[in-house]
């Protein structure tokens, strides 16, 4: 997954970083290259807003003219996917426990950010849900 930031010169030197699709993420850099670092790091917290608050996350538009494309760590990315289909057909995590017959706590896990989760458990989760998780090379 991949988000397009628009990097905007700032008054006082620097670049200012938003992202259309994520608009609680923004953040700014002394230079292009500390600009790209911090808006990493950025978009990759701007998720945990709304994981917490357990609305859908965005998925990325098409990139305008001039927009960079800042990419999210695949493990998180895997786990907004799983997040966006739990939310969109109305399975509670004590429902996917139930069709992995684990605990709610793992399911919990699965859908922290801060929990380090093997990508198969993911995908085993999704295809409880009726999706399948792929990975290509590009």
């Amino acid at each position: 997954m991949k988000y397009p930031a628009i990097f905007t010169p700032a008054d006082e030197g620097g670049f200012v970083v938003t992202f259309r699709d994520i608009p609680e993420a923004i953040t700014q850099g002394d230079d292009e290259a500390e600009a790209l670092a911090m808006a990493r790091d950025v978009l990759r917290e701007a998720m945990t807003i709304y994981f917490d608050e357990k609305r859908a996350v965005p998925l990325p538009s098409r990139a305008a003219k001039g927009d960079r494309l800042i990419d999210l760590p695949l493990s998180v990315a895997a786990k907004v996917h799983l997040l966006n289909a739990m939310l969109a057909q109305g399975i509670a995590p004590s429902e996917l426990a139930r069709r992995l017959g684990t605990t709610r706590q793992e399911v919990n896990r699965l859908t922290d950010l801060e929990h380090a989760t093997k990508i198969d458990r993911i995908a085993e989760a999704m295809e409880a849900i009726g999706h399948e998780l792929t990975l290509s090379v590009a």
